[in-house]
């Protein structure tokens, strides 16, 4: 079993080496995101611990470059940042588990161990509607090789519609999965997401992917062109 520690604090580094390779593993050290962004991109390894904190690249953009040259491998991040948004951004960007320090080694090899069992994901689907494409990993939108960015609510809503190419999607399904139950929503929030989404993914690069279905809803068509 190998694994990539990228870890710039050097005395943190040696540590985990050593009790690793107690344990068993082939263990190979970055003290970068650059190097290590290399040594995860270009090596085979079965999981990366991977600190958020990094010179050169922190972890979260390592992780994200990782995911976008679809390499799978499992990642924990390790971290001394400890708040729930920091968690959350770890897990959005891709990452597998996350780990606050100080941490207990023995649970630290205990997940390794775990994700190692678990194995590398399948590559997720990508959705795609012609050369919109919307990436659930990553959570990223792009035309061709033009990134957008989207917000929380515009992504979801246009997730919702791009799981259902071709399909006319009601303005209460979209609701049902992108608002909790206890949201009193009125319906026409959604055509504000709507018009929104197509100044976005639509007018700049003068297409039609989203059209409504008068009455109905929503359609995302590969060749609105």
């Amino acid at each position: 079993m190998r694994v990539l520690v990228v870890e710039d604090d050097r005395r943190l580094a040696r540590l985990l080496t050593r009790g690793l390779l107690a344990e068993g593993f082939a263990v190979d050290v970055a003290h970068d995101g650059r190097e290590g962004l290399w040594r995860a991109a270009e090596g085979a390894y079965d999981v990366i611990v991977l600190d958020i904190l990094l010179p050169g690249l922190d972890g979260y953009r390592v992780c994200t470059a990782l995911r976008d040259r679809q390499v799978w491998t499992p990642i924990l991040m390790l971290t001394a940042k400890d708040g729930e948004y920091d968690e959350a951004e770890g897990l959005d960007s891709g990452a597998d588990d996350y780990l606050t320090k100080p941490f207990s080694y023995v649970v630290l090899v205990a997940r390794l161990r775990a994700l190692i069992r678990r194995g590398r994901p399948a590559r997720p689907v990508v959705l795609r509607a012609g050369d919109l494409e919307l990436d659930p990993v990553t959570r990223r939108c792009r035309r061709g090789r033009t990134p957008i960015r989207l917000t929380a609510k515009e992504y979801a809503v246009l997730h919702v519609l791009m799981r259902r190419p071709e399909e006319v999607v009601t303005k209460g399904e979209v609701i049902e999965h992108v608002w909790d139950f206890a949201s009193d929503v009125d319906p026409n929030l959604v055509e504000v997401y709507i018009c929104a989404l197509r100044r976005k993914v639509d007018t700049p690069f003068a297409r039609h992917t989203i059209t409504t279905v008068r009455g109905v809803g929503y359609r995302v068509t590969a060749d609105g062109g």
